[in-house]
Parts: structure tokens; sequence; C-alpha cells
């Protein structure tokens, strides 16, 4: 077992007493992601914790990275000079490793393609006190579930996905590096106190329904906006119900509306994961604490009285759901797409079928999957599209090989991947499709932006569960559905698929030739950087900035329109051999926005040289070279998507002073206030539209600025016009310290006397 049991007794034995202290301050009974946050919070007794309203300042039990944002975030806590992490840490390698032939070949050519970072972060882990897991050993949040998620602890990942362990009952939030290296140096996890959603599930799933179609439903409920600055609680019979990695499932994709975490209260399910992925002590000790771990029973009995929201779904009368393209609040029943698909244009003809990812690889998953090309095969069927599948950790893969699993998979022609990201987030080397090529792919995975899974922003991704998708494989098509249509035997002969069966856990327990983990050492030397690389590079503090002369006359680099989430902002794929080098991942910086002025993606106009169709990452080295400051203009929920601080570090790098727009996602706005970037936002929303291609902006009132206080911009046209628009923000005290200082760790330095 990889976590410190004493640390689990240390938390539970206080439980009873913080719960206790917060129910006598709050005068009423206690949800469970008040409990979880009042028992990890500095000051449980007298903070301001008024939800949506207040910030509070909390004290994770563990820090997890994942290779791509881990690069960052050790390199800025090598600045603080400490000889270890102040809290358990681990690196996990999942995001290099590139999709194309196949498990074996494609992780021999990532371990040569990325040795140089395997490397570094491999030294910094032995270094500073991490755990590291080395590239084939499994996605991170699938690791994490495995071996660290414990009911009622909290921790913070590199990753948007990191809620993935809130179906073991965590709090698990996703935030940038920053954020992690102030947990790592000992520093407080800061955020704004959550509003809570409840959902209260009922009945059973079955048939073609799985734990997959509850988080579909949910994102057409909720949106990708709707749960920013709330944290989803699941509860009721139908969630006891859901084994713990359908849990997991569920709370991973609540990235995909904005939520800042989701959870699920400890029950027997949990208990039976944990014993059998060798934790069984930390379930004996859940099971005495198990009140602790679950929302006051008040709260289950009159939800109304105790959510800021809530939602019911009937799991029995759930059918199976799919969503997309383009963007995962886009749904509909299984059976409706078809319809909807030639109503649209998109093409019904599958290129592609993937399955796995960290949402969808637990052994329940692959087991649901492979009863559906079991059925195909024993017809002499085989996918009529590529099929492929990721699983989430070698302990699953080897399990599902010794299970006769992956032979199930072969037998249809499936291309087992190596256990990382892959697809998922555009890790995938096509040669069947050119980029630019209108095609359909469907995926159990859990974010289907345009160009998110291979670079092609035509590419038209659909979301629905494993077993789904491997349906719509063996029939080659996006409007089949398993449930009314009919598949052809080799002979001729039309069948129709039973509904997917499979096991919670595998009967004869998880095996694991080799995890692929390694304990630090304490007697590990120092990390070097080599000067010359193209993959790496030492961080220089970002510059202080002058409240006024600093923002003053700014033109506008990006006016954005429609979405512009962090991988319009930079995007991963191939860019991301380059995330522990800020200057040259830069070079990819708002190549997916697409221009409001012209319609063009990733290109702009330079004000001060008149030159257009010049790519923004080019303006802005020149506006920077002639030391001018910019501003971008964003729509609704800037930063959607991925925990990337590179989307805030790439516009500070570059000259970016503000981004102004109708409103923000959770962890965009965070990472921009640590890199010392002003994240504003309209006052009236209807302002976007007064911002011209050729404005000069000033920001007035940032001298002065404080909590809760507006500041203007002013708009000056070219045309010698002015408009005033009155933009709001949400620092706090500390956070308006770090945009002083020029960035979160310049203050933390600053304090330090550095």
């Amino acid at each position: 077992m990889l976590i410190d049991i004493k640390d689990v007794e240390a938390l539970y034995g206080r439980l009873d007493a913080v719960h206790a202290a917060a129910r006598r301050r709050l005068g009423r009974p206690l949800t469970l992601t008040e409990k979880i946050l009042f028992s990890h919070m500095d000051d449980f007794e007298t903070c301001p914790a008024e939800r949506g309203k207040d910030d509070v300042w909390l004290r994770p039990d563990r820090v997890a990275m994942q290779d791509a944002t881990a690069q960052m975030a050790i390199l800025q806590f090598m600045t603080a000079g400490m000889p270890k992490t102040a809290v358990p840490t681990t690196v996990h390698c999942d995001h290099l490793i590139q999709a194309y032939k196949g498990a074996q070949d494609d992780l021999l050519v990532a371990e040569d393609t990325n040795r140089e970072v395997y490397d570094f972060l491999h030294a910094a882990a032995q270094r500073y006190g991490m755990g590291f897991w080395k590239p084939g050993s499994g996605i991170i949040h699938q690791v994490v579930l495995e071996n660290y998620a414990v009911p009622g602890m909290m921790m913070i990942g590199t990753d948007s996905h990191t809620p993935n362990a809130g179906g073991m009952g965590m709090i698990a939030i996703g935030v940038g590096g920053a954020d992690a290296v102030d947990v790592m140096t000992g520093q407080p996890f800061s955020t704004r106190m959550p509003k809570v959603v409840g959902v209260k599930l009922t009945g059973e799933l079955s048939g073609w329904t799985s734990a997959k179609d509850v988080i579909l439903k949910v994102a057409q409920l909720m949106t990708v906006k709707g749960g920013t600055g709330k944290v989803v609680e699941y509860f009721g019979p139908g969630a006891r119900a859901i084994s713990a990695t359908g849990k997991g499932t569920i709370t991973n994709m609540g990235a995909e509306i904005g939520a800042t975490t989701s959870l699920f209260a400890y029950d027997a399910s949990m208990g039976r994961y944990l014993r059998a992925t060798e934790r069984a002590a930390v379930a004996d000790l859940a099971d005495r604490h198990a009140a602790a771990l679950a929302a006051d029973p008040e709260v289950e009995a009159r939800p109304e009285d105790f959510y800021d929201e809530l939602h019911e779904i009937d799991l029995s009368a759930l059918g199976p759901q799919v969503v997309g393209p383009h963007t995962p609040d886009l749904g509909r029943a299984v059976a409706d797409l078809g319809a909807e698909a030639e109503r649209e244009g998109w093409p019904v003809e599958l290129t592609a079928a993937l399955i796995g990812s960290c949402t969808n690889s637990s052994y329940e998953d692959m087991t649901r999957a492979v009863s559906i090309a079991r059925q195909g095969a024993a017809k002499g069927v085989k996918a009529k599209t590529t099929f492929m599948i990721s699983p989430g950790s070698e302990r699953v893969h080897e399990t599902i090989i010794r299970d006769g699993i992956m032979d199930g998979f072969n037998s249809v022609g499936g291309i087992v991947l190596a256990n990382a990201c892959g697809p998922c987030i555009g890790q995938w080397k096509r040669d069947d499709v050119q980029k630019g090529e209108l095609n359909s792919i469907v995926t159990s995975f859990n974010r289907n932006f345009r160009a998110r899974n291979d670079a092609n922003p035509e590419t038209c991704a659909f979301i629905a569960s494993p077993e789904i998708v491997v349906a719509m494989a063996l029939a080659g098509r996006l409007d089949f559905d398993p449930e009314a249509d009919t598949l052809q035997g080799a002979d001729g002969t039309a069948f129709k698929l039973a509904p997917p069966t499979g096991e919670e856990l595998p009967a004869g327990g998880f095996i694991s030739k080799d995890a692929g983990y390694e304990a630090p050492r304490a007697d590990a030397p120092a990390v070097e950087v080599s000067p010359t690389s193209e993959r790496l590079a030492l961080l220089e503090p970002f510059p202080k900035l002058d409240p006024v002369a600093d923002f003053k006359d700014m033109p506008v680099l990006v006016k954005a329109q429609g979405k512009c989430t962090t991988d319009h902002v930079s995007p991963a794929g191939p860019w991301l051999k380059f995330r522990g080098h800020l200057d040259n991942i830069s070079n990819n910086m708002y190549i997916g926005a697409v221009n409001a002025f012209t319609g063009e993606t990733g290109k702009g106009r330079n004000v001060l040289t008149g030159e257009t169709g010049k790519d923004y990452n080019q303006v802005a080295r020149d506006y920077k070279g002639r030391g001018i400051g910019w501003v971008v203009v964003a729509d609704e929920n800037y930063g959607e998507g991925s925990s990337r601080e590179h989307a805030a570090m790439e516009p500070r790098h570059l000259g970016g002073r503000a981004v102004i727009a109708r409103s923000f996602a959770r962890i965009a706005e965070a990472n921009l206030k640590k890199q010392g970037i002003l994240p504003l936002w309209f006052a009236d929303a209807a302002d976007y539209d007064k911002v011209k291609e050729d404005d000069r902006v000033t920001i007035e009132g940032l001298a002065d600025l404080a909590p809760g206080q507006p500041v203007t911009a002013v708009l000056r046209h070219a045309d010698g016009g002015e408009d005033r628009v009155r933009c709001n923000h949400t620092l706090n005290p500390s956070q308006i310290q770090w945009f002083r200082a020029g960035s979160a760790l310049n203050a933390i330095r600053e304090q330090q006397g550095g």
C-alpha cells in the first residue's frame, strides 16, 4: 500500500469534532462537501465560508501531476529552494505517449522521443521526495483511483479530470501548476467556497445504460458552464447501486460542466474496491467512520433545504446517451442520433471507434465492452472501422490479458494501445484522415472539442459508453441503435446484440507484473537542465508591472468569437513536447482562437504595422519587442477545458496584461491570477460587442485595486470615439498581492525576502 495509514487515521480521528463544530457554526446539518472542506480548512471555526462568496484556505492531503503539466510545475517548485515537497506528491507519465501502431511499439517510440523529459521528471521526483510512475504504468486518474484515493481526503492534481477520485469519496480538484506548487511548498490552497449541487439518483442501471450515461445526461442538464463555482454531490439509492469505478466515470466528467469537483458518499462499493486494490486497512477505517464520510441523514431526507441546486435522475428510466460533436453538452438518446446526423450533415460512416481513457478504462468497463465484442465475434463479425482500446493502468491491462478480455477485443480487430491518454488528448497519429477532411468518430472519452482528438477541426467526435462504442464499431455507423437495429453475421443472418454484461471486479483478483512505480531516494543528485535544450528551460520570474503605465493604450491582440477553451489557447497534441519550455510552446498561443473580426483561426492583425493574417504569437512577440502590452477579449466561459497553466503562462510570457471576458472557467481564471494576468468580467455582457479591432484599451482603477471594486476599461477607437466599459473582478487580497508582485511566485519570494 502506497499511502501512509497513519495519515488516514489522523484525519478520521478528528472528523467528528470538526463536523460538530461546523454544525454549531452553521446551525444546520452538513453536506458531504462541507464535511470534507471544513476538515481541511485553515481556521475552520472562524474563517468566513459562505458558499459562492468567501474564499477559503484549504490544506490538501496530496498532489498528483501528469507528465505534461508536471514539467512546468516542477520548474516552478525548483525556484522555491525546498529540499522536498511538503505533502505526498506523485508524477505520472501518461500524456506524452502517441498512439499509432499499438502498445509495445508506441511505448518504445515514446521512451526514445521523450527521454530527456522523462529523465528530468524522474530525477526531480527522486530529488524532491515524489513518487514516480514510469511511462506505460497507466493514466494518472486510474492509477490514483487504484492506489491513492481515500474517502474523506482531499487532493489537488494538475489535470482537469482530477475529480475522477471523487468516485472514491474524495474532494479532488484540478488545478494549474502554480496552485500545485503552493501546496508542495507548504502553502494552503485557496478557492472560492463552492456552491453545492445535489443530484439525487433513484432506481438502478440496467440493459444498455451505464454510469457513463448518468454524466452525459447531467452534462445536458447543466451545460458546459453550469457547474462553474460548484461541487456536484451525488446521493440517493441509485448512487449506492453504482460501482466505485462507475462513480469515478461520473465524477471524472464533471470537469465537462465546469464543476470544481464532484463526489459520492462512502458506501459498500468503495469498500469492495479498496479491498480489491490492496487497501483493506483503509476500508476497515472507512467502515468505522462511514457516517462522517457521508452527508448528514437530514440532507438526503430534505435535499431542497441544503443544496443550492437540485436535480433528480431515475436510473431505471434513463436510456443510453450520446453527446457531440464539438461539445459535451449537445446530447440526445442514442436512438435519436441517426436522424439528427442526417439533418445536420454529420457523416454517419465512422472512421474510428475508441474506448478506454481515464474516464472508462476500469475492469468493469472492459468486461461490459468485451461482452459486445464477443457477440460479434461469435457471428463472424469484425469491427467495420478502426477500433482502438486504451487500458487505464498496467494493473487493468495485465488482468484483462489473463482473463481473456484482450483476446475478445482482438477477435473483432481491436488495436490495443499503451496504458496512456493517447487519442483522448490528441496524442494520435492518424494516416487515414487528412486535416480538413470531414469525418465522424465515436469514443468513450470525456472531451470532444474541435481538433481535440486528432488535430483535425473537421472531425465530428461523439462520446458514449464503451459498450455503445463497441456496438457502433461492429456496425461501422453512427446511426446504429443496438436496442432496435440488427447486424448481419458472416452467414448473412441478421442478429440483434444482447445488452452488455460485466463484472464489477475480477473474480481472480487484480494482477500486475510491474506496476511501474518508483519511490524517491534520499541520496538523489541535483536536477540539471541543459541550457541548449529545446524541450526544457529554467524559468525566469515574470516582471512586475506598473498598474498605470503598463495598462495604458494597449492593443487588442485577440477578440475571440465563441468557444475559447484551453485547447484554443494552447493546444496539446504535437505541442506537448514543449510543455517544459515556455518560449517554445508559446509559438502555439491562440492558434485555435477564432478571430471575431475576420473569422480566421489563429491569425489576426498587427495594428502597429498594418499586417494582416499574422499568427497571434508573432504579433504578440512584435508588441513585446516594442515594450507594448496587449489584451484579449473573449466570449463566455473563457478557458473551458484543461487545467493547463500554459494557457496563462504563454500570454504572460509574450506580454499579455489582461483578459476581458463575458465569463471565465474556474481553473482558467485561477491560472491567470497566479501568473499576474488580470482576469476581468464585462459587467454588461453586451459590452463585448463594443470592442473594435483597432481599439486601444486603458484599464483605470488598478492603482487602487481592491476586492469587489470594479475597474473601467476605456476603449479608444480609431475614429476618435471612446467607450467606457465597467469590468468586475474576483480577486481577493492575496490575489491582488500576486498581481502587484507580477505573479504568485514573485509574491512568495517577496515574503521570503528573496
